[in-house]
């Protein structure tokens, strides 16, 4: 389920699920957003949906050191 989401509160639960190679797409977003130490992370977060629902979801999202995060996604609508 992907979906243009701004986020409305403190992201919480983060994880990492993949860094370094492990990033599938690493080359894509060196080309994009520049090259750094790209990891794909998780976390729940309150978000407002693009219909203008708001609610809680899982999002997803990579992030390096020096560039911030940059990609979400909702993957899952908890409430």
């Amino acid at each position: 389920m992907m979906t243009e989401v701004e986020i409305l509160s403190e992201i919480r639960d983060i994880e990492t699920i993949a860094a370094g190679r492990g990033v599938r797409i690493r080359s894509h977003l060196d080309r994009a957003f520049g090259k750094g130490r790209w990891r794909k992370m998780k976390g729940v977060a309150t978000v407002q949906l693009a219909d203008g629902t708001i609610c809680q979801a899982e999002i997803h999202w990579f992030e390096a050191h020096g560039i911030g995060r940059k990609d979400f996604k909702v993957k899952k609508v908890i409430r």
